[in-house]
């Protein structure tokens, strides 16, 4: 029987491509999103990768019923996860205080910290029992610096960059090992979404989501603590991001997340 994966925001983007890296490796995938697509691509992905089993879940992890909908769908499946990929993300754009709503904020911890955390809890113990079990941490290169215009997205990849970080240390002996997949700008619908639009970091290069989830994948299964992805500037950027004073990294984050920074 196949190992099985689990991957929240699942329907596009880098949750896509983890999903389907996952299924042409030879795992059955539970995928999981808010939205209807989710059943399409698991149709999708059920098609192309043959032997493989895709389950959709479509949920809304933004609440705790949410959440549980997925665990009880997990679990009904009377199998071990050994993959669980904790992607879903949202972000909004735009100044904090005058042009983003208090329930678009929230729902920015809800999704990216609240649902994270308490997925964890119902299926990592499982795995701490087994001795057995990988877990991917979607966070983001946004977690390395604070970041004007999204601060509230930047700090939840900072929360997930930490939780993932002292989880892994706390399961070092374990069997259980927890990897850190931190993308810069990719090419998916996050901008769209978020709002972002007419910033630099919009409108500027992007990496290939496939080559991220590969990334993300092969540090997985290797067991890396992290993995930036995608390309040199990422890479740069992080190790700017260790060495830089925090005035100076949101000075220049500023320049690329500010609406209208695109035309500057």
């Amino acid at each position: 029987m196949n190992a099985l994966a689990v991957v929240t925001g699942a329907s596009s983007g880098i949750g896509y491509e983890l999903a389907k890296v996952l299924a042409d490796n030879g795992f059955d995938v539970v995928v999981a999103a808010e939205d209807e697509r989710i059943a399409d691509t698991a149709a999708q992905l059920g098609l192309r990768s043959g032997g493989v089993h895709v389950e959709p879940v479509q949920a809304d992890l933004r609440t705790y019923e949410g959440v549980e909908v997925l665990v009880s769908r997990v679990r009904a499946l009377g199998r071990p996860v050994e993959v669980l990929a904790v992607n879903a993300g949202v972000g909004v754009g735009g100044d904090f205080a005058r042009d983003t709503s208090l329930d678009d904020n929230l729902e920015i911890i809800d999704l990216n910290v609240r649902s994270a955390v308490h997925l964890s809890h119902r299926l990592v113990g499982d795995m701490v029992d087994r001795k057995q079990g990988k877990i991917l941490y979607t966070s983001s290169i946004a977690a390395t610096a604070p970041s004007p215009f999204h601060s509230v997205y930047a700090a939840s990849k900072a929360f997930l960059a930490s939780f993932a970080q002292g989880l892994r240390e706390e399961l070092r002996d374990s069997g259980v090992s927890v990897t850190t997949l931190m993308p810069g700008p990719t090419d998916t619908e996050f901008f769209d979404r978020a709002g972002m639009q007419d910033t630099k970091v919009a409108t500027g290069d992007k990496d290939d989501p496939a080559q991220v989830a590969q990334q993300g994948f092969d540090a997985l299964m290797k067991g890396d603590d992290h993995v930036v992805a995608g390309s040199v500037r990422n890479k740069v950027q992080a190790i700017a991001g260790r060495v830089a004073p925090d005035p100076v990294k949101a000075k220049l984050m500023r320049t690329m997340t500010e609406p209208g920074s695109a035309e500057s």
